[in-house]
């Protein structure tokens, strides 16, 4: 059964985009219209032709609308096959009439838990009608087109145009593909809601709810496939920015400027980050965005070309003309005022995302990761360590600088794949070592990239000189420490616990520096 003639529909919408026009067609192609309670009354005013399906089944609407269309004359008519001899005279025995369209979308549950609606609310936005309507016309499509999302409208439409009022058994399994997609990421919802509400962080299933955004050019690499999916609780970010000027933006690309916008979010004082392969390769905060940027791209301006720049501000015209002479691929900020996007204008291939606010570090959610068979799910990694909180472990004390570089290398240190080590100076990075085995080798990779730096700019004293230097976990060995000393750190933090967290302390007293323990650490992987 290829082309099935469309000559009764039914209509029950919540999201009344499109309706009329979508309904009028119908009508026009002499399709009888049932409908229910408000979408019946739109169509009514709007001079459309339908009967309540109240009076298609002889019953009223009962239990305050939450019965209207759970009836045999309903359901009947969308799983009747019409190629079985026994179940069309089971039809005309019961008077049952076939229903060969059903176009429903369902409650705004989504919407009102997202608005903070009391529990009751939120449970009468559950659906009930809706999904078994959907779910009887998908299982049936071989008889009966199904319609979820006013999007979807005009194709049906161009379907029945070209086929006489008819459509193809291509289109309804493509719809009942959709549809079932649409009820699973409904009940999912609905599932999540209910564990978070009896606070379970780990219920028995997991649901995972995306919205295909766009098809990726390839994934990290040209022979991958990728997509962008959109869902879960709602945060400012790469997924929902407005892309203003630029080419499409790559896997690679959404990664990495998601690395950026996460690391900048974290700062109240105007920040700037410049990632590269999702490291950041500077970061500093600054009295403004065009200080903040410079003082972040002076940590590594080699590794910042080709690099994403994230800036937790509204880029102005100073900012702008710093940010025109680098090559970047990606720059993200919540807002960018005129001047600035007319000179970022010039660069044509860079992409420009605006996010409208900034991410909130502190904020509760969820990170998800494939592994072969299986997941593994935990929190969003959103500790944070005030100086009250910071032990001193050494006989000296930090200064007040030294306290407040302390935190912002720490700070940094969460957005840098472990193993690893940074060291600032005067609210900047001044070396990064990222990603390796050894947290040794972290401790002289950040020193040796801090010296190419000063050589590259000229300078006498090398930038980790007087600096503090922070780590991700504790340090195993005092070697990692004495690394970070050789290089002219002169305070050092880290989360503390090692068995040999003493032999470290003694190496850090025997040099004269300061340390302080956070008892969290920040392991990145």
């Amino acid at each position: 059964m290829n082309e099935t003639p469309v000559s009764r529909a039914l209509i029950s919408v919540s999201d009344k985009t499109g309706l009329i026009d979508f309904a009028r067609f119908l009508e026009n192609a002499g399709v009888e219209v049932l409908s229910t309670g408000g979408s019946a009354g739109i169509m009514t005013e709007a001079g459309i032709k339908v009967t309540e399906v109240a009076e298609h089944t002889g019953f009223p609407e009962i239990l305050d609308g939450r019965v209207k269309t759970l009836h045999p004359k309903i359901h009947g008519g969308i799983l009747g096959r019409r190629d079985l001899d026994d179940h069309v005279f089971q039809m005309h025995k019961h008077d049952i009439t076939p229903i060969d369209l059903v176009v429903v979308n369902l409650y705004p549950f989504e919407e009102t838990v997202s608005k903070g609606s009391p529990f009751e609310e939120c449970i009468e936005n559950i659906d009930i009608g809706g999904p078994t309507l959907i779910r009887a016309a998908a299982k049936n499509h071989a008889s009966v087109t199904v319609v979820t999302d006013p999007c979807q409208y005009n194709k049906v439409q161009e379907i029945l145009g070209a086929h006489q009022g008819a459509t193809t058994l291509e289109l309804r399994r493509e719809l009942a593909a959709e549809a079932y997609a649409h009820t699973a990421s409904y009940d999912s919802m609905i599932a999540g809601w209910f564990s978070n509400t009896q606070g379970e962080s780990f219920p028995k299933r997991l649901f995972s709810i995306g919205k295909l955004q766009q098809k990726l050019r390839y994934g990290e690499n040209p022979h991958q496939e990728a997509a962008l999916y959109t869902g879960g609780v709602s945060r400012p970010g790469v997924a929902t920015a407005r892309q203003i000027q630029g080419k499409e933006l790559s896997y690679n690309n959404l990664n990495d400027t998601n690395a950026a916008f996460e690391l900048v979010s974290e700062f109240v004082q105007p920040a700037c980050a410049i990632i590269k392969h999702a490291n950041p390769c500077g970061v500093a905060v600054g009295q403004n965005l065009s200080e903040a940027y410079s003082k972040a791209l002076a940590c590594d301006p080699v590794s910042a070309f080709g690099g994403i720049v994230a800036l937790n501000n509204i880029i102005t015209e100073p900012t702008a003309n710093q940010i025109a002479k680098l090559f970047a691929e990606v720059v993200i900020a919540p807002e960018a005022d005129a001047k600035a996007m007319k000179i970022l204008s010039n660069k044509k291939k860079l992409r420009v995302l605006l996010t409208g606010s900034m991410a909130d570090p502190t904020a509760p959610g969820q990170e998800l990761k494939s592994i072969s068979g299986g997941y593994l799910a935990m929190s969003r990694d959103n500790g944070r360590v005030n100086k009250s909180e910071l032990k001193v472990a050494t006989q000296n004390q930090p200064t007040s600088q030294q306290l407040e570089d302390l935190q912002f290398a720490f700070i940094v240190c969460k957005h840098v794949k472990s193993n690893a080590i940074i060291y600032a100076k005067n609210g900047a990075t001044v070396g990064i070592g990222a990603g390796q085995m050894s947290r040794v080798d972290s401790s002289r990779i950040a020193a040796l990239k801090s010296k190419e730096a000063t050589e590259k700019a000229q300078e006498e004293k090398p930038r980790t000189q007087g600096s503090v230097v922070a780590s991700d976990a504790f340090f195993p060995f005092a070697d990692g420490l004495i690394a970070a000393i050789n290089a002219g750190a002169t305070a050092v933090i880290q989360p503390g616990g090692s068995i040999r967290d003493q032999e470290v302390i003694d190496a850090a007293d025997e040099a004269g520096i300061t340390m302080v323990f956070t008892g969290i650490r920040h392991f990145r992987h």
